[in-house]
């Protein structure tokens, strides 16, 4: 019997320089090289933002929920949050949590999100490709993780606040990882066998909906409608009650916390105080939201970089063995639900933005990664379908076309990497500044304070887009010059 490697053979393994074949150590090293080139590249954009985490200062919200953690404790200023400012219960026990020990919690918070969410896309990509019959390394998963979070902070319009500003994160990016790790909880519910663990995974599912209810409203409406049309597929196509039970329970839970939130007394106190100029389902708000979801639209597909998780997404599949189901009545409506819920989930966005903060109210991107994280998740997922078909288009031509298909999505996805640099590096001029400028003012007012001034000058220190003392002409409308003499233990600031 012949023992010389057939033509096909050759193709995949190349000759060796002695003669023979040997193994194909250029394919075999190019896709985890190109993994390891994002993840260094991703990752160091994400480590700079969690080192800023220790230049944050207070800004804006942070000077209320500061003095208000500090005075009234955790449960003070959850009490005063549902009866005086929103009624968000949960939002106001985080606050205070995470002000606790001053501004400790603050610095520390961007690096716990990075590391909490991480951990959470690593997971579900996994269970991703599993459920297609994958078993990826975890350095392409990692790369997912990191390019995805790299694009969610520094792709945006607002970016210090999307990972830096705590009362922005609290309120817009953890949900999304609480959200994340609920995803992970109702798939371990709906598979595990034990009744009591099913159990506790739907109870868990009613009380975290309900504490999302009560956290984040846009959120809120977006994982309400992820949750709606899984319900509906597992009704109708899928016949799993158990998917079934576990997203009517999430529906319920939010829907309960919605409820708490929007008939609290300060819920009630801020609709007084901000009615709007028309009703929120009216045909003229209806256009006018849409004209701003429109705009809002133009600005995230302005930012092609969020092409990058799709580019990811296409080198999970090139390297993992992913079976693609075939197509079918029942896998054409699961595989093109994030389209609606995206598309929906936003304009709902947009409608509770306008309510909430009047004709502007799009503009406050920070509120916009409640759909922006399902985005972009879809986006892998669509790449990582688009990867696995190239993979078995590919591989009978041999190495050539796989590589030039990997470095193609390698390169897509660091130049995706590439583009945030600038932003990263604006974020990091302007964070060290401020907090160099703040620091020598806040020993020059403890100073004065200390001294028995009553009255101490203060010089606005802006950042991010967010309010500062001295934002409005009629001082007793300065919410945030309250919050500063508050903070400092004086009766009043001036403007220095």
């Amino acid at each position: 019997m012949s023992t010389a490697p057939t033509a096909r053979e050759e193709t995949r393994t190349g000759p060796s320089p002695k003669g023979g074949t040997t193994a194909p150590v250029l394919p075999r090293l190019l896709l985890p090289g190109t993994c390891a080139v994002l993840v260094s590249a991703a990752g160091a954009l994400i480590a700079v933002g969690c080192f800023l985490g220790l230049y944050v200062r207070p800004t804006s919200d942070d000077w209320c929920a500061a003095w208000k953690s500090r005075d009234l404790g955790v449960l003070g200023i959850t009490s005063d949050f549902y009866r005086t400012q929103n009624g968000r219960i949960t939002n106001a026990f985080l606050s205070g949590v995470v002000y606790a020990d001053g501004l400790t919690g603050t610095k520390l918070l961007p690096t716990a999100i990075v590391v909490a969410f991480t951990t959470a896309l690593v997971l579900l990509a996994r269970e991703f490709t599993r459920q297609l019959g994958g078993n990826p390394k975890v350095l392409l998963l990692l790369t997912c993780s990191l390019l995805i979070q790299a694009l969610l902070y520094f792709a945006g319009t607002r970016t210090y606040q999307v990972l830096l500003w705590a009362p922005a994160t609290i309120s817009h990016t953890i949900p999304s990882v609480i959200g994340a790790w609920a995803l992970l909880l109702g798939i371990r519910t709906v598979r595990h066998r034990s009744p009591a663990v099913r159990a506790a995974g739907f109870t868990g599912a009613f009380l975290i909906a309900f504490a999302i209810g009560m956290l984040s409203e846009p959120f809120a409406l977006v994982s309400g409608l992820l949750a709606a049309g899984v319900a509906l597929l597992a009704l109708l196509a899928l016949r799993n009650r158990r998917a079934l039970t576990w997203c009517l329970l999430w529906c319920s839970g939010l829907a309960c916390g919605l409820v708490v939130l929007y008939t609290s007394p300060g819920a009630r106190w801020r609709r007084a105080h901000q009615p709007a100029a028309e009703p929120l389902l009216s045909p003229r708000e209806l256009r006018a939201a849409f004209e701003d979801w429109l705009h809002m639209w133009e600005v995230v597909t302005g930012q092609p970089a969020y092409l990058g998780a799709a580019a990811a997404g296409v080198l999970l599949g090139l390297g993992t063995t992913l079976r693609i189901p075939p197509a079918t009545r029942l896998r054409i409506p699961l595989l093109l639900l994030p389209v609606p819920v995206v598309l929906l989930g936003s304009f709902a966005v947009v409608l509770g933005l306008r309510s909430g903060y009047g004709p502007t109210g799009w503009t406050y991107a920070r509120a916009w990664t409640s759909f922006l994280v399902p985005m972009e998740l879809a986006l892998c997922a669509y790449g990582a379908l688009v990867g696995a078909w190239g993979r078995q288009r590919l591989a009978d031509r041999g190495r050539p076309p796989m590589a030039a298909a990997t470095v193609l999505a390698g390169c897509l996805a660091l130049a995706s990497a590439a583009v945030l640099v600038p932003n990263v590096q604006h974020l990091t001029t302007t964070t060290v500044t401020r907090a160099a400028a703040w620091d020598a003012q806040n020993s020059r007012i403890r100073k004065e304070a200390a001294q028995g001034a009553t009255d101490i000058g203060y010089t606005p220190l802006r950042i991010g887009n967010l309010a500062e003392p001295f934002f409005t002409s009629v001082y007793e409308r300065d919410w945030a010059a309250a919050c500063v003499a508050k903070w400092y233990g004086i009766p009043r600031i001036h403007r220095r």
